[in-house]
């Protein structure tokens, strides 16, 4: 992508091998944060950067230990050191917070939040975000490779009841990839409506009947069963998992539900899933390139359904080298809507990120990109 970096004085001029309409985006992502490469990058992953706290010590999935820079350029660090710990299990999580071992907690389980909202003794931060949880299509399998089968399920998903019910509000239901804070997200494509009767009929007219009267369809013989694969790390994806199994089974379906930390090595495995539900930020830089570029092109990274659609692939080609910002959204508006239509991805729901902190830490402010928490502003309350 880099042709070559000059730097003159504070002047730094950046020479792309071709046109990227999207490279300022980029650069405010935070794979794309300055390094000292002098110095490089230590056998652990250390780096040294230009943030408010420089790594101390980091163990992956379990601590990370920063110290206050004191060269830090814009403003001084509220704290002399801080510790990030990785406690995936979520009433470990809420007891941390609940007896001091922590002062403040992302990922709390929606069931603790009533603990903490009722006491003045903590904070709570929280802002829509364009994380997405969403169902990928796998186009290698026989059962969805059936138009009526993958219309179905996105009309028998029930998003509202998910969000209200399981999450407790504490999400949007989704209708493309982006939340409607972009302008080229929310209702500026069209989803199909949760429509128990309309995703019956779809499935009776397409041949799926239940002949056994046993609650499940069948066709040719064959049960209208559905693998669907997920994680647990997300706390939202195995209660997403939860509703989707319920509310498909209304319809006819039979949901298989594979929640496991290694889906990474399983979806590689094309006969072992039907439906992969995962979580990501769609637009992490603003701009709507990345989710298409990494999903949903034949050369994209986790292309993992093999999705292919040829007017998905020409508009992306005129998205990449347009730099017109109103035709960037009205490109990716269409570029949507045709993974809707063809029910490659269901887009369930967006995430509400919510930090609690003690009262006795203030500046802990929730981010829409979902990354930017450990700032100069986190400063003691006193």
């Amino acid at each position: 992508m880099i042709d070559k970096i000059e730097v003159d004085g504070l002047t730094l001029t950046i020479t792309t091998k071709e046109p990227k309409p999207a490279f300022i985006n980029y650069l405010s992502d935070p794979y794309g944060c300055i390094i000292d490469m002098e110095t490089g990058i230590t056998d652990d992953g250390i780096v040294i950067g230009t943030g408010p706290y420089a790594v101390k010590e980091l163990k992956t999935d379990d601590h990370l230990n920063l110290v206050k820079n004191e060269n830090y350029w814009n403003g001084t660090p509220g704290f002399e050191d801080i510790t990030i710990r990785t406690i995936s299990d979520g009433d470990t999580l809420t007891m941390a917070l609940q007896s001091g071992e922590i002062d403040a907690a992302y990922g709390l389980p929606y069931a603790s939040y009533p603990i903490f909202q009722a006491s003045s003794d903590y904070t709570f931060s929280s802002t829509p975000t364009s994380r997405a949880f969403f169902a990928h299509m796998n186009y290698e399998s026989d059962i969805i490779k059936d138009d009526a089968v993958r219309k179905a399920i996105a009309m028998g998903i029930d998003k509202e009841g998910f969000v209200n019910t399981l999450l407790e509000g504490n999400g949007y239901p989704a209708i493309g990839i982006y939340p409607d804070n972009f302008s080229f997200g929310g209702d500026a494509v069209k989803a199909k409506a949760y429509d128990e009767e309309g995703a019956k009929k779809v499935l009776e007219d397409a041949g799926w009947v239940d002949s056994d009267n046993d609650g499940i369809r069948e066709k040719d013989g064959k049960k209208l069963e559905i693998k669907w694969l997920t994680y647990p790390s997300r706390q939202e994806l195995p209660l997403l998992a939860e509703s989707v199994q319920a509310s498909l089974k209304k319809i006819g379906m039979d949901v298989k539900i594979n929640s496991t930390a290694d889906h990474k090595k399983i979806i590689g495995d094309a006969s072992a899933w039907d439906v992969y539900a995962s979580a990501m930020v769609t637009a992490p830089t603003g701009d709507p390139q990345y989710f298409f570029t990494t999903h949903c092109l034949d050369d994209a990274t986790v292309n993992n359904g093999h999705y292919h659609n040829d007017e998905l692939e020409k508009l992306a080609k005129e998205l990449a080298g347009t730099f017109d910002t109103a035709k960037r959204g009205e490109l990716a508006v269409k570029m949507q809507q045709i993974l809707l239509d063809d029910d490659a991805f269901i887009f369930c729901s967006h995430l509400k990120m919510t930090m609690v902190s003690k009262s006795t830490v203030t500046g802990l402010t929730a981010h829409p990109c979902d990354f930017y928490e450990i700032t100069a502003d986190l400063k003691p309350a006193n």
